[in-house]
């Protein structure tokens, strides 16, 4: 019975985010907790605990005699990965991409000369297999697994940064990647010169060469802003 729960709870969170994150409920709104639990033929408990996911985002604030709010869009956990891929589903897709990219350009060029000074060895090593990875998948339309040895590499990357901050990103990088391979905003095979800046970003990690790290990693988010511009403008 707990799993039959946690399944019918999921159902009603993958369809009531998307609604709120698309703007189909407005902030100030006002969600009554019977009236969602008849819409979802669930229980009340079932639709209180979707809500307290959905306020664990701040997406909408739960209020006794009021019923459930929708909160304004500048309060919302936008780094939560879940509410990245939900607005990402939406009409405002090309948009939120092009505000995740200024991020990707803004943090992982610094994290990657961070990591030239600071990845273990076994980090090193992960992320050439990860390059390599992406090198063996990037004709023939293998997007899926791409995508695998894509997000990998970044995961790796903002983790041997040493920096805990960057390395909680990770997270927010792969809704990204995901999001872009998903709602194909990626060329059919990726950009043969991205898939070789990885590797350069590779080396010039293993070899702890800070300052060509960042500048091959900030040509790589440069060059994904400017895909936006032709797949997403």
């Amino acid at each position: 019975m707990e799993n039959a729960g946690q399944g019918l709870h999921a159902r009603v969170l993958e369809s009531l985010g998307p609604e709120i994150t698309a703007g189909e409920h407005r902030p100030g709104s006002v969600l009554r907790t019977d009236e969602l639990a008849q819409r979802y033929d669930v229980s009340r408990t079932v639709i209180r605990e979707a809500v307290r996911v959905l306020e664990s985002m701040h997406l909408v604030e739960s209020r006794r005699r009021v019923g459930v709010t929708v909160r304004p869009t500048e309060e919302w956990n936008v780094y939560d990965p879940r509410v990245i891929r939900w607005r990402l589903a939406g009409a405002d897709r090309a948009r939120q991409l092009r505000s995740l990219t200024v991020l990707r350009c803004a943090v992982e060029p610094v994290a990657a000369g961070l990591a030239a000074r600071h990845a273990t060895p076994e980090q090193c090593a992960a992320l050439t297999e990860h390059a390599m990875g992406m090198v063996a998948t990037s004709r023939g339309q293998q997007l899926e697994a791409y995508l695998v040895h894509d997000t990998d590499f970044h995961k790796t990357l903002l983790t041997a940064s040493g920096n805990e901050m960057f390395a909680r990103l990770h997270e927010v990088v792969a809704a990204i990647l995901t999001g872009r391979t998903h709602h194909h905003v990626m060329f059919t095979d990726p950009d043969p010169a991205a898939v070789t800046l990885h590797v350069q970003v590779a080396e010039a990690i293993r070899t702890g060469d800070a300052a060509r790290a960042e500048e091959l990693t900030r040509e790589i988010t440069v060059g994904a802003m400017a895909e936006l511009d032709i797949l997403a403008p």
